[in-house]
């Protein structure tokens, strides 16, 4: 059975910084991107960072380029999302997520077939 579970959410304030965790379990590592959505109150959920488990290509998303860095330890099954010079606009929940690399660049969040329960940031102004 496919899991991944988030850790590492919390209330920042504004400016600060956190690190989301994501560890894998149920498949193989390698043949996924694992990446991360966010939701914030009353909006859907959009992309906001992915990285090739295989080679370790990255991407984000426009709003949070310069400030979040995506990485990952496959030898732990583990993927962190850095986040650093946090807005108030950064507040979501926030979900870990897996599937194929063009599934998540496409940010079609209904095709995705793997998802976390989810996290909570909420930056403070």
């Amino acid at each position: 059975e496919v899991e991944l579970v988030e850790s590492g959410g919390g209330l920042v304030q504004a400016g600060g910084s956190l690190r989301l965790s994501c560890t894998a379990s149920g498949f193989t590592f390698d043949d996924y991107a694992i990446g991360w959505f966010r939701q914030a109150p009353g909006k859907e959920r959009e992309g906001v960072s992915c990285i090739s488990s295989s080679d370790g290509t990255t991407y984000y998303a426009d709003s949070v380029k310069g400030r979040f860095t995506i990485s990952s330890d496959n030898a732990k099954n583990t993927v962190y999302l850095q986040m650093n010079s946090l807005k108030a606009e950064d507040t979501a929940v926030y979900y870990c997520v897996a599937d194929t690399l063009g599934t998540l660049l496409r940010g079609d969040y209904l095709g995705i077939n793997y998802w976390g329960k989810g996290t909570l940031v909420t930056v403070s102004s």
